[in-house]
């Protein structure tokens, strides 16, 4: 979550201030940041890591964090879930430098001098940023060129994204598109064949042939794609279940139905 402005929180009469910046919470997300080259601004770690051997993880990510300019500050647990924004901090919240969304253009320009065919996951107003965190984590396992949200109605980059990406969010870029509809419209221009989940389709999600240039559309939770959306769709597919229950969660079936098309592709 970014912190735009310095903030300070009241514990026992001390004051906590945050620097400005994104906040991340949890080992390997912090992690995964430094190996990333991303800037530390800020850490507070748990105290024990102050009087903790070379080789405790804790103590390693605070030499890491100093090392690289952080102002490191050793604090109570009391005082980490005091500025705690998800429930896994682990003993670690940073303030990192803001995450840069990618430009769609630069990354459908760096496919084509590869020459690859692009997969995009298109996310119609996503509003859970654990959907959203898990959704990276598999776009980063399955190799998928980018994830695409729109700038309004969607979850953002967060703490709890970052948290739940398990690091996936330093390593797969995310695109901000003011209107998702357009940007659609522009990929059918480009040769892509859209494709969108709906419970009412009748092609079966593995029935289909995934090759080319390809955006997957995954919609809200419990809305699904918007009509308006869902009919420039070049094809509609559906997951079959048995259950009474007619629905899965949103990064369920990213999953299913991207892992499915990078075998099509030769993953």
């Amino acid at each position: 979550m970014p912190r735009e402005d310095n903030q300070k929180f009241q514990r026992n009469n001390a004051k906590i201030e945050l620097l400005p910046g994104e906040q991340i919470e949890g080992r390997n997300p912090l992690q995964e940041a430094l190996k990333a080259g991303r800037k530390v601004r800020q850490l507070f770690i748990l105290n024990r890591a102050n009087k903790a051997s070379q080789n405790d993880p804790l103590a390693k990510l605070a030499q890491e964090s100093e090392s690289g300019g952080a102002r490191v500050s050793f604090v109570d647990r009391a005082a980490l879930d005091s500025i705690a924004i998800s429930n896994a901090h682990q003993g670690v919240i940073a303030i990192v430098e803001e995450y840069e969304y990618a430009d769609l253009t630069s990354v459908l320009r760096n496919e084509k001098e590869a020459g690859t065919s692009p997969f995009l996951i298109l996310l119609d107003n996503l509003q859970d940023a654990h959907n959203l965190g898990a959704i990276l984590r598999i776009a980063d396992g399955a190799g998928v060129s980018a994830v695409v949200i729109p700038k309004h109605r969607s979850v953002s980059l967060n703490a709890v994204v970052a948290k739940t990406s398990a690091g996936a969010i330093e390593y797969v870029p995310v695109c901000q598109e003011t209107n998702l509809t357009q940007t659609v419209l522009r990929l059918k221009d480009e040769g892509f064949w859209i494709y969108g989940t709906s419970d009412a389709a009748q092609d079966k999600y593995y029935e289909v042939d995934w090759k080319g240039k390809v955006a997957l559309i995954i919609g809200s939770e419990g809305r699904g794609i918007g009509e308006k959306l869902l009919k420039h769709c070049d094809f509609q597919v559906t997951i079959p279940q048995r259950g009474e229950i007619n629905s899965l969660n949103a990064s369920v079936a990213c999953g299913i139905i991207t892992f499915e098309a990078m075998r099509q592709r030769g993953f």
